[in-house]
């Protein structure tokens, strides 16, 4: 006989329990099993019978077990009581469930506890110390009364919950006791344990637990506090939670997930996951090896789950998880640049930025006519068209669809005040956007344009005002994005330092020094057209202060022959 015993408790899946349970017997640990009163008398008869034939499994006294509720301490205690009962040998009793399985052989666990004779294993912490719960009970679990159930009567027990909290209830918790919570699932001596079963003040504690919400996590975890001389506050039982305090299930893919925690038992395997069930219930020689049980090493795995799950991928909206705005995981999933006045001021500059950084360079992605992608294509990554009705529906989604589309390539492309400004605010929060802006250049345009001056004059306000809006849209304390700005001016002067600092910040493609800027179209003539739009009563104030006219070099004084004075 085995100096430890199982108590299993089954509610579903009766032929993986009956299975499990088979291969604890097989290692001498005798099992008592709570079948959940939920389940139908006669499928509980055929499972009963099925059993009969391991002498070593036999079954407690049934109870309704809720999620929750206090039937899931009442069917462990009834069963712990009948397991330390018929067998005295019985050292260590631990709790599993039919969904739980032994990653590990029996005897190695036997072995574990043997080494270890006075050691409860029960997750046991202070409910300050706590970072699980979920629901926002915490403490309040032990001074509220729940006699609701959560799942089944959930108005009713929001409603009672509400209304203690307004008439300010606060049950007593008996004297002596210290509320503890902890995973359900634990491995204690018979010391403890008949401690527990048998305290005198049995009742009054059943009396006050039956009122806790989730009391399995506590009654047990709470009691040991009292009786315990050496607990490890740890559970032997690989349990995961999700973000939403529901366990993870295990299926056929994660083999090696669990083969690396070192866990003697696992929980909650989904019942058809053939593949664990054979690899692990296996003979001793194609176990794992023997080690520390140690679910840390996983933790990592759990951890980038939970953060996919609840935050996902920066620049990606799942259809399933479409986030509100401000609570986006990175609105786009990396740096872009955006260039605003570049290709007006340089001739071919989209042409030049390609061949100088390797990026993919647009033109204006945002033109009132179509989508300028680069090479002229129609039609880029992701099955995004060049169609601007298609594009205005939704700027903010085609941008960010468009980058992430094209992830591992550096995109780039063109912008000005004649194109979409509702893409304006996605720009401004986007923290990838690195956006270069010359102010006042799209008047270079229309100073090489054969248009009316009238015409010109026109449009160069209606221009210059949308401009004008823009820059002080971006340069609000809300805007995440790399923001530089140069008037006209100011960059005509020296281009060469800006342009290279662009280059630079591209990336790595880029990383040699410029012997060239891009070619700069003719200015001359460009002060006297913007003299002549102030003569017409427009202020184009945008582009800095630009000289009317060039100034002609300064003449130099040819150098002084050298002369030698003997």
């Amino acid at each position: 006989m085995s100096a430890v015993g199982v108590v299993m408790l089954v509610h579903t899946a009766l032929e993986r329990a009956e299975q499990v349970a088979r291969h604890w017997t097989a290692s001498g640990c005798p099992v008592v099993i709570h079948v959940d009163r939920n389940v139908p008398k006669i499928i509980n008869d055929a499972f009963v019978r099925s059993c009969a034939s391991d002498p070593l499994i036999t079954f407690s006294q049934r109870h309704r077990c809720e999620w929750g509720g206090w039937g899931i301490v009442a069917a462990s205690q009834s069963a712990s009581e009948q397991l330390l009962e018929n067998y005295p040998d019985v050292r260590h009793v631990y709790l599993a469930s039919g969904s739980c399985l032994p990653l590990r052989p029996v005897r190695e666990l036997i072995d574990y506890l043997d080494a270890r004779p006075h050691t409860d294993f029960i997750e046991s912490a202070a409910t300050a110390d706590v970072p699980w719960t979920v629901g926002g009970l915490d403490h309040e679990r032990f001074t509220l009364r729940f006699p609701f159930s959560w799942k089944r009567q959930r108005k009713l027990f929001d409603a009672y919950v509400r209304l203690q909290r307004r008439l300010r209830v606060r049950r007593r918790i008996p004297e002596g006791l210290v509320p503890h919570m902890g995973s359900q699932w634990w491995c204690l001596t018979r010391q403890t344990l008949s401690a527990i079963l048998q305290d005198p003040r049995r009742k009054t504690y059943d009396r006050y637990f039956r009122r806790v919400w989730i009391p399995d996590e506590s009654y047990y975890q709470t009691l040991a506090r009292l009786y315990s001389a050496n607990i490890e506050s740890r559970s032997l039982t690989l349990s995961k939670f999700d973000y939403q305090g529901k366990p993870h299930v295990f299926y056929d893919d994660h083999l090696q997930l669990l083969r690396r925690s070192d866990c003697f038992v696992a929980r909650k395997i989904w019942p058809r996951a053939d593949r664990l069930y054979q690899a692990f219930m296996t003979d001793e020689a194609h176990a794992m090896k023997r080690a520390e049980p140690n679910p840390g090493k996983i933790d990592r795995v759990f951890g980038k789950a939970v953060e996919r799950r609840t935050r996902g991928r920066p620049g990606l909206c799942m259809q399933s998880r479409f986030p509100r705005k401000g609570h986006e995981n990175g609105l786009t999933a990396q740096p872009y640049s955006v260039f605003q006045g570049f290709s007006d001021l340089f001739e071919d500059f989209e042409r030049w930025l390609n061949k100088t950084t390797g990026a993919r360079v647009h033109g204006h992605l945002f033109g009132p006519d179509r989508v300028a992608f680069a090479g002229g294509d129609t039609m880029i990554n992701g099955v995004l068209t060049d169609s601007a009705g298609l594009r205005d529906y939704d700027p903010a989604a085609f941008l960010t669809n468009l980058i992430w589309n094209t992830r591992g390539e550096r995109q780039c492309f063109q912008f000005g005040p004649a194109d979409n400004q509702k893409i304006n605010d996605m720009l401004a929060r986007d923290s990838n956007a690195r956006i270069s802006i010359i102010t006042g250049a799209w008047a270079v345009p229309l100073f090489r344009s054969n248009r009316s001056f009238g015409d010109l004059r026109k449009e160069a306000a209606h221009l210059q005002r949308i401009e004008s809006k823009q820059i002080d849209f971006l340069r609000t304390e809300k805007t995440k994005a790399r923001l530089q700005i140069w008037s006209m001016a100011e960059f005509v002067e020296s281009p060469m330092e800006p342009i290279q600092a662009l280059i630079d910040e591209i990336g790595p493609a880029s990383a040699r020094h410029l012997s060239e800027a891009p070619t700069m179209v003719d200015l001359t003539g460009f002060g006297q057209f913007l003299q002549n739009l102030k003569n017409q009563g427009m202020h184009p104030y945008l582009m800095g202060d630009f000289p009317v006219e060039k100034q002609p070099p300064a003449q130099s004084k040819p150098a002084r022959k050298p002369y030698l004075v003997r």
